[in-house]
């Protein structure tokens, strides 16, 4: 059996710092702290003077396959994602075709067999027409991480804003409902509004349009038919500080039924950064005003908001130029999402902890998902061993994704990603790629 020890290290779990060795064995997490020795050769790592976190697990990316690949590929992402310390992903609907059948679903889950490096669940996607669908899916809750709606900012029949169909779909589906919630007549109202008395539109106009009542009314909506129906929904990517009177921290994550994440980018660039980077930020929801950052961060904190993701959304560079009407919305994020949030915990806004709280416990509680999330004795070993005195600047030579741009190219992150290990497997380390072993299917504690 392969062994893998870990020795000298600091481990963060749970709250707490565990110094000492940690054992895989089989992909499994054999043994937690102390100095421990065995018979059987092992390879060793020496992790002193680093941290052993619970490898990121990442519940909102589009990884563009199928039918957008030159945007990016499961494998290219699932690549640039164990690079920066992310061992598992939950990827979205909205490829081509758009994942709307259980058939479709299975034919991603099947390519991301043969070329993910990390784990991986996917989720399948709300039509007008796909009721039948959803009551199928149902009987696959354990194995699908959950429902996409859009609720606003999207196309053709990705876009579900007919009232008679939400109702249904919210009270008929048993899994977790995820939404992206921005109401769409109310910013397309505004965006004629605007180029009325401003034709010439630019990259600083995208918060005017998709301003903070756009995200209130559509997200006060959502969480309207959940309680009518009993579901289970979590609200994706929130922006504004008016939307964070919707949420509590008066009860555990364990029993809430409604839950929201905020996004590493919200968290990090506010309106006044379009100046800088233009169209290169625009994503939807709009990064907004400075004082929505403050107020997220105030909420992550004290856990209004559960998660921190990406939404990481390649496009090319092209794709990025010309005017602001015609670029496409969207940024690459899911490879350097846990060095920047090691910033923040470098700057003192957030503790290490805490980070790997909403990185990995959380989003495994949320989602239910099996041995993951946490590192404890019989869990999958999904692991990361950060370097916090080796900083790293990013730049074209170290970032990985297909697209082959960031907007945070330039930005120099206190913190080096040493190893990355998917179930046990050293799949990155020392800035090398070991791709001998695929990631896994995630499974979810669901009856």
């Amino acid at each position: 059996m392969k062994h893998t020890l870990i020795k000298d290290t600091c481990i963060i779990n749970e709250g707490q710092r565990v110094y000492g060795d940690l054992l895989i064995k089989s992909g499994r997490i054999e043994k937690i702290g102390g100095n421990i020795e065995i018979k059987a050769n092992a390879t060793e790592i020496n992790g002193s003077d680093q941290f052993l976190l619970p490898g990121v697990i990442d519940d909102q990316v589009h990884f563009r396959e199928p039918g957008l690949t030159h945007k990016a590929t499961i494998y290219s992402e699932a690549r640039a994602a164990v690079a920066g310390g992310t061992t598992s992903f939950m990827e979205m609907p909205n490829t081509k075709p758009p994942a709307f059948t259980l058939d479709l679903l299975e034919q991603k889950y099947a390519r991301a067999a043969e070329s993910s490096l990390a784990n991986y669940s996917f989720f399948m996607g709300t039509a007008n027409d796909n009721l039948g669908e959803i009551l199928k899916a149902n009987k696959e809750k354990s194995r699908i991480c959950g429902l996409k709606i859009f609720m606003g900012s999207s196309t053709g029949n990705l876009l579900v804003d007919n009232p008679l169909v939400l109702e249904k779909v919210f009270g008929s589906s048993e899994m977790l409902i995820a939404t992206h919630c921005e109401d769409e007549p109310m910013f397309r109202r505004k965006f004629e509004e605007l180029k009325k008395i401003k034709p010439h539109l630019e990259a600083s106009d995208h918060p005017v349009i998709r301003d903070e009542e756009v995200c209130f009314e559509s997200s006060f909506k959502a969480i309207q038919y959940a309680k009518r129906n009993g579901s289970r929904l979590h609200i994706l990517h929130i922006t504004t500080a008016k939307e964070l009177q919707l949420f509590t921290n008066m009860i555990p994550l364990k029993d809430k039924k409604i839950t929201a994440e905020v996004c590493v980018h919200h968290l990090h660039f506010t309106a006044n950064d379009y100046a800088r980077l233009g169209n290169q930020i625009k994503c939807n929801p709009a990064i907004k005003a400075a004082y929505n950052r403050d107020a997220l961060w105030e909420a992550l904190l004290d856990d209004r908001l559960d998660i921190i993701a990406t939404d990481h959304a390649p496009h090319t560079w092209e794709e990025k130029q010309g005017d602001y009407e015609h670029t496409h919305a969207g940024l690459p994020l899911v490879q350097h999402s846990l060095q920047l949030m090691l910033h923040y915990v470098n700057e003192g806004k957030i503790s290490l902890e805490k980070m790997v709280q909403k990185m990995s416990h959380s989003v495994a509680d949320c989602f239910q998902i099996r041995e993951r999330g946490y590192i404890r004795e019989g869990y999958h070993a999904d692991l990361v061993l950060v370097n916090m005195n080796r900083p790293t600047t990013i730049s074209k030579e170290n970032i990985l994704y297909k697209c082959g741009w960031s907007p945070l190219e330039g930005f120099t992150v206190p913190a080096s990603i040493e190893y990355t290990f998917v179930n046990g497997h050293a799949v990155y380390g020392k800035g090398t790629f070991d791709e001998s072993q695929w990631g896994e299917r995630l499974l979810f504690n669901r009856d």
